[in-house]
């Protein structure tokens, strides 16, 4: 079997930055339905379109096909009083305490008696990314799991 239209894969991938760095310890996994559900990277779709199991892809890949560019104007300062009194870098909020939703995740990333920093950047914005992918398993998609994820990207 290879990678092709609706066929679930299982991929084992590592993740570096622009200079080789290794941006988490040890590997990840993630298992998507082929096919442009939306659930992965198009150009790591494309890639990895045709291998079978075992078989292995290395890319590089620049922000605009990955999180994006840093956008500054998602850095957010923040009253501290509008946020619960525990508050630590690395939490996240939905919202910023007392507005609207505007469909940003937004990470605390400083914080003062005074002010929050929050970035609603995702953390690897404006990187460019190598991605070293293995293709672990594969296995046709029932008509009801491919209606499932077709149903999942429209809402997306």
């Amino acid at each position: 079997m290879q990678v092709e239209q609706n066929v679930w894969v299982t991929v084992r991938y590592r993740l570096y930055d622009s200079q080789g760095e290794a941006l988490e310890e040890g590997e990840r996994e993630w298992t998507y339905l082929h096919g442009g559900h939306g659930a992965i990277f198009p150009r790591i779709e494309a890639e990895l379109a045709g291998l079978s199991q075992g078989e292995t892809a290395s890319m590089y890949l620049e922000p605009e096909d990955t999180f994006g560019d840093y956008d500054a104007a998602l850095l957010q300062v923040v009253a501290r009083s509008r946020f619960p009194g525990v508050l630590e870098p690395g939490m996240t909020f939905d919202t910023i305490p007392g507005e609207a939703p505007d469909g940003v995740l937004y990470t605390v990333t400083d914080l003062t008696d005074e002010a929050v920093v929050l970035d609603g950047n995702h953390p690897l914005a404006g990187m460019g990314l190598r991605f070293d992918l293995q293709i672990d398993d594969l296995r046709a998609a029932t008509e009801e799991e491919i209606e499932q994820e077709r149903r999942r990207g429209e809402a997306a």
